[in-house]
């Protein structure tokens, strides 16, 4: 075995895979171009981080519950005057320091105005940044984490909704949650509360959420811990799906 191989199959061995992989080409360039081995082993460290980078991502896609890479440009902002009012908030929020500064989002509208598909363009910008985001329905969040209270694992499942950067709570409003599920989606929030970002889309303003949750106590206690550092956005207009038909 050449000094080469031995050199190859020690990176793979660092799991180095990068390194070993592009090893052969990094030194051939430096030959021919007369490279020091500071550049050779500063070229190999680039790819190696631009490989790990690159998994990382890949990760964050698949256990983001995005199914679907949303970007901005599908996102028709002459639709209604509203979204071309609040464009320049829309975008700040692609920027995703709310994230950094563990604050809250609230898209509100009714059906077909927008709402999940600037979510899903949040939450796969976060993705792309390598930050652990989730999406999820309402309903969906609130049914696994009843079947969670039911098995005895209800701890281990909330801590699934409270430990994601960025957790994107799709659909609140469409469903009353019942006494249970409102006391569950309460301890979500109140857990994340200032220690993450949540992004929630509810096509009923705060007035109406004492119709989702169990009472206007519980409506009111999580109203006031999402509104506290948020940013609330109201997309009006008709249902953009009507103009696709």
């Amino acid at each position: 075995m050449s000094d080469l191989d031995q050199l190859k199959e020690k990176l793979l061995k660092l799991h180095l895979k990068a390194a070993a992989q592009n090893l052969e080409t990094v030194l051939s360039q430096a030959q021919q171009k007369n490279l020091s081995t500071a550049s050779s082993l500063q070229r190999l460290a680039d790819l190696e981080l631009e490989r790990r980078w690159q998994n990382a991502v890949k990760l964050r896609w698949d256990q983001s519950g995005l199914y679907e890479r949303a970007t901005i440009d599908q996102f028709d902002f002459d639709h209604h005057k509203s979204r071309k009012e609040q464009k320049s908030r829309i975008l700040h929020l692609l920027d995703l320091e709310f994230i950094r500064e563990r604050m809250d989002v609230i898209l509100i509208g009714n059906p077909g105005t927008g709402k999940t598909l600037l979510a899903k363009c949040i939450g796969s910008a976060g993705c792309h940044a390598n930050i652990k985001v989730l999406f999820t329905s309402a309903m969906d969040m609130i049914n696994h984490l009843i079947a969670a209270e039911a098995d005895r694992s209800l701890l281990k499942k909330l801590h699934a909704y409270q430990s994601p950067e960025l957790l994107i709570c799709d659909e609140v409003g469409y469903l009353s949650l019942g006494q249970q599920g409102s006391h569950l989606f309460f301890q979500v929030i109140s857990a994340r509360h200032q220690k993450k970002s949540t992004l929630l889309t509810t096509n009923l303003p705060f007035a109406d959420w004492g119709k989702v949750f169990d009472s206007t106590t519980v409506a009111t206690a999580i109203a006031d811990r999402l509104v506290h550092r948020s940013e609330v956005l109201i997309l009006e207009g008709t249902s953009y799906r009507r103009k696709e038909k």
